[in-house]
């Protein structure tokens, strides 16, 4: 339906793409990935059209519309929500006066109940349909739009990190949505989880192409990096190869006898197909981060806290401690009161009765993505994070601030000119480098590309202090948190695990319904009621009790022999590796001919290793849900 066709574009010495190209067809859920700065944005304003490439060019078949959401800052006018919703502009048709009354009328009598529902579904409430669009937040706006496309259905959908202005239920709602969409989807998401869900192909930019992968972002990340080990091995040998015919020539070109041997190692050389060097294109940072002052043990605690907005009861008497090292998500409903709590506990809310008390020697520190007003908006970039009491160089700060993308020229922009995410990005920095030893955090991966949340990670994985934190990105939860707490009905329920425990305790469906849970069991199962409210069970219920043990058992026994195998072939393979590379380490190898072969088969070995070991982690996966 879409063809990218051998496109070049360079932005002076910056080269985004050489002679790249991809096909769209009806159906795809394609998921374009690449480090910040590769072309990702650029690569659909071409297909859009609001770009041009420096050659090649974008076909699009007849009648096929497409509907883009951009990152940020969508149009609003006089609109109302509901007028933007059932606006249905087609980004190719740009004559189309989508603000006319006889375009609005033009509307089917379905399509304004349809447009309430996804206005619903991204959790407008009926009485701001009729809104003027203006008088809402720019991420409220973003929704807006998004519904319009929702409504519209074009037959190609273009996303542009979609999921930054949603909260978690929203996002549910919106990622089963586009589960269902009839058309095919392109989309740039920072969000793993998102990805994992909804694609079905990746596409990568790297090196100034276009590379195409099957399968989700999980299943991508284990292609490429059989790729790459296969591309080192295949390097590695070749540069082995060319060193040696080198080495000849070098020697016997000055020999008679041997001169013209000499000179056809050289043409061997230049005939070769050279392989490119492995290049990592995450350029992942590593760097140490400043660490804080020692806590007490017992950092912050709660006693008997009621809250309430007005008439809205949020809290009434509920307890809470953290310790000294802990790493704790909060977790649960939309407005069951996640971000109350972690203000209370920042000391940022007033509360209308109970206690809060530090512990020793503890500092808190407060990260919102809406809090910006620590920034002094007059300062540069540079100029801001410079302003730490820790004695760091500037040299030490601008690679933070560029693992955070803030890079080059970036960091003598004027805070007063930043966008909401840029300021967020630069609060989150300065928390960093002079870290409180008690951290409160709510989303700090919005606003982030991979890379920076890989940064983020790392920077976590150092600090010796003691975090509270919501998010509603699965891969940062799973990277971070080792205790849950799972929020509803003003009343707070912990889980002393990592978060697979609290997902394994709980009625989730997927990773990210588990942070929202409703079917938990507040902490414990049917099986710890007390004895006398559970019915007396049947001969029948037992019989089919025992008979569905030992079908598990059966199929338990079934899975351990699938994974026993899988091991075994891995494990002779690897052997076999082992032998195959140090024939290709041995000079004489090389005298005898054989090295073309060997290294056939040792990238063989490495598909077939790829792949049997990606089908043992699935095996290990499922056997794991016998235990």
């Amino acid at each position: 339906m879409l063809t990218v066709s051998g496109i070049s574009k360079s932005y002076g010495s910056k080269v985004l793409f050489e002679d790249a190209s991809i096909q769209i067809n009806r159906g795809d859920r394609l998921g374009l990935v690449g480090p910040n700065g590769a072309g990702k944005t650029t690569l659909l304003s071409i297909i859009l059209g609001t770009e041009s490439p420096d050659t090649g060019g974008v076909s699009l078949e007849r009648g096929v519309r497409l509907g883009h959401l951009p990152q940020e800052s969508c149009p609003v006018g006089e609109q109302t929500v509901l007028q933007i919703a059932l606006s249905g502009a087609d980004w190719h048709n740009k004559s189309e006066d989508v603000h006319s009354d006889s375009y609005h009328d033009s509307y089917s009598f379905e399509t304004e109940p349809k447009a309430k529902r996804i206005l619903a579904g991204l959790a407008f409430r009926e009485k701001d349909f009729d809104r003027p669009a203006r008088e809402l937040s720019g991420g409220w706006v973003m929704r807006a739009h998004l519904a319009r496309l929702l409504t519209d259905e074009p037959d190609l959908l273009i996303l542009d990190e979609p999921t930054n202005h949603l909260d978690l239920e929203s996002l549910q709602w919106f990622q089963d949505y586009l589960n269902n969409y009839p058309g095919a989807i392109m989309m740039i998401s920072h969000d793993r989880e998102f990805l994992n869900q909804l694609v079905t192909t990746i596409v990568e930019i790297r090196q100034s192409s276009f590379h195409r992968y099957r399968g989700n972002y999980e299943d991508y990340l284990q292609q490429k990096a059989a790729n790459e080990i296969n591309q080192a091995a295949a390097y590695k040998n070749q540069q082995r190869e060319i060193a040696r015919l080198q080495l000849f020539a070098d020697r016997f070109r000055a020999k008679n006898t041997k001169a013209a041997q000499a000179q056809s190692k050289l043409k061997q050389i230049e005939r070769m197909d050279k392989i490119e060097a492995p290049e990592s294109d995450d350029k992942t940072i590593h760097f140490s981060f400043p660490q804080p002052q020692r806590s007490g043990l017992k950092v912050v605690t709660l006693a008997n806290v009621h809250h309430a907005y007005g008439t809205n009861v949020i809290y009434r008497g509920i307890d809470f401690e953290a310790e000294r090292g802990q790493r704790m998500v909060l977790v649960g409903p939309n407005g069951s009161g996640k971000s109350t709590l972690l203000k209370i506990l920042a000391g940022v809310l007033e509360f209308q009765s109970g206690t809060r008390t530090l512990g020793h020697n503890v500092k808190a520190g407060y990260y919102s993505q809406y809090r910006a007003d620590v920034l002094e908006v007059t300062r540069t970039v540079l100029e801001e994070a410079m302003e730490t009491p820790q004695r760091v160089t500037e040299q030490y700060i601008r690679t933070v601030l560029g693992a955070f993308l803030f890079r080059g020229d970036d960091v003598f922009k004027r805070i007063s000119v930043l966008s909401g995410g840029e300021k967020s990005r630069l609060a989150l920095v300065k928390l960093l480098l002079d870290p409180p030893n008690l951290l409160l955090m709510d989303e700090p991966t919005t606003h982030l590309d991979m890379a920076s949340i890989d940064a983020l990670v790392a920077a976590m994985e150092q600090y010796q202090g003691t975090v509270v934190f919501i998010s509603h990105d699965v891969y940062f939860i799973r990277k971070l948190a080792s205790h849950v707490v799972h929020i509803a009905a003003g009343k707070l329920t912990h889980f002393a695990g990592a978060y697979q425990y609290y997902i394994d305790k709980s009625a989730a469906q997927s990773d990210r319904s588990a942070l929202v849970a409703p079917g938990i069991h507040q902490g414990r199962t049917d099986s710890q009621l007390p004895r006398e409210k559970q019915p007396a069970k049947t001969k029948e219920q037992k019989r089919l009790e025992a008979e569905e043990r030992q079908q598990k058992s059966r199929e338990r026994r079934d899975q351990q022999q699938r994974v026993d195998a899988l091991e075994k072939k891995i494990s002779n393979l690897e052997t076999r590796r082992k032998e195959l590379t140090q024939l290709l380490e041995a000079p004489e190898t090389y005298q005898t001919g054989k090295a073309t072969q060997i290294n056939r088969e040792l990238l063989s070995l490495e598909d077939e290793l790829a792949v049997l070991n990606h089908n043992w982690e699935k095996a290990s996966t499922q056997l794991l849900q016998f235990n």
